[in-house]
């Protein structure tokens, strides 16, 4: 075997090693998105569909076992909401993660004055609302409530393969280039016969 099959090979090997890897990753968040919601843990608040936290939480310590949540910074913005900035910290896939989070809550009044109802539990109510939101982004916990879902792209590792080994037909530099769009996606299920096609032409030229 040649210097040059030698160099592929190992190309070859790391590039669908890293792209398993991320496929791996994304499977998992994938069948978290992909589940539905059941509907006595989804409540309207102005018109707006929200997924209650105990579901969510539930969920987290699930799938995401050992997960924590730092506040980092608490503020009122004036005397109409309260703003919580935290901190999630999950183990995903052999990695622990972290990710922030802003959300703000509206501050209660009593009806026709500026007497606070019980600003308390508003104060809980933003770190509630910003741990959600942080689920939601992170975890991909309710994303059929959330509208998050979207169609999965991951090439298949057979695809990744014919690429590959019809890259490797063609020259070295074209191996390398393909390897490095599939790493960053530029090539997924979305263009993969275009661009098999296109390799195929090139290696019959």
């Amino acid at each position: 075997m040649s210097k040059k099959d030698n160099k592929i090979t190992v190309l070859n090997e790391q590039s669908i090693k890293s792209v398993e890897s991320r496929k791996q990753h994304h499977s998992y968040h994938k069948s978290v998105s992909n589940m539905k919601t059941p509907q006595k843990y989804i409540e309207k608040k102005m018109g707006l569909d929200y997924v209650k936290y105990g579901y969510m939480r539930d969920l987290a310590d699930k799938f995401y076992p050992g997960w924590s949540w730092t506040i980092i910074r608490c503020a009122a913005l004036g005397s109409e909401a309260y703003e919580v900035h935290g901190r999630l910290k999950w183990f995903d896939n052999g990695i622990w993660r972290e990710g922030d989070c802003v959300a703000a809550h509206r501050i209660q009044k009593k009806k026709g004055s500026d007497e606070f109802v019980d600003v308390g539990n508003d104060l809980k109510a933003a770190n509630t609302d910003t741990i959600k939101k942080a689920f939601n982004m992170y975890m991909n916990i309710a994303d059929d409530v959330y509208r998050n879902q979207i169609d999965d792209y991951e090439l298949e590792t057979s695809q990744i393969h014919q690429l590959l080994d019809t890259a490797g037909n063609v020259n070295e530099e074209t191996h390398r280039t393909i390897a490095e769009k599939i790493d960053t996606r530029e090539i997924n299920a979305y263009n993969f016969e275009q661009s098999l096609e296109k390799l195929k032409g090139m290696k019959n030229e």
